[in-house]
């Protein structure tokens, strides 16, 4: 029987296809986005953009879609993620080598176990300090924060005008994120 060669980051790159990440050494398609989940994202992205300016609280690089690699065979694609500019001066570019401050998936009707367990695993090993994860169909979102070598629950709230840490200095309105 022979063993299964895992794929790295220079085969994902080499790769035709644009919808795919790096997971666990294999080469996958990512879901195809829901309109749901598409609105969701955009509109959280609205919510942290004052984050990015120079005229609000600042201080953050913040990216849709960005392939983050953090092992030569684990390279996932998140829906957002984060960089404080004071650990990455310069505009993340390309594929990411640099692990970020803040991730978040907006979670996807049969691809839980990657958001859930997967990734959560990979990001809590390579000490991402916060971990959010958001539920459209369930209007939920639930944050995490790294505390020692595990990840804890910091926040789990509904649509709602909500601080959740480490976007706290500015209030997000939940309502807005998931449509109401």
């Amino acid at each position: 029987m022979e063993a299964r060669k895992l794929a790295s980051v220079a085969d994902l790159l080499a790769c035709p296809d644009e919808r795919v990440e790096l997971i666990g050494g294999e080469i996958v398609r990512r879901p195809l986005a829901r309109g749901e989940h598409g609105m969701v994202q955009g509109a959280t992205h609205d919510e942290l953009s004052p984050f990015q300016h120079k005229d609000g609280p600042g201080g953050w690089w913040i990216a849709t879609e960005i392939s983050v690699a953090y092992e030569a065979h684990e390279c996932p694609i998140h829906d957002l993620a984060g960089w404080r500019k004071e650990r990455s001066p310069e505009r993340p570019r390309g594929v990411v080598e640099l692990t970020p401050d803040w991730v978040c998936e907006i979670v996807s009707p049969g691809h839980e176990r990657k958001d859930t367990l997967i990734l959560f695993l990979l990001l809590q090993r390579h000490r991402v300090p916060f971990y959010w994860l958001i539920w459209p169909e369930s209007r939920a979102l639930i944050a995490y924060q790294l505390d020692g070598e595990h990840y804890r629950v910091i926040a789990t709230v509904e649509p709602a005008r909500v601080r959740i840490p480490p976007f706290d200095s500015v209030e997000m309105d939940l309502r807005y994120v998931f449509g109401e």
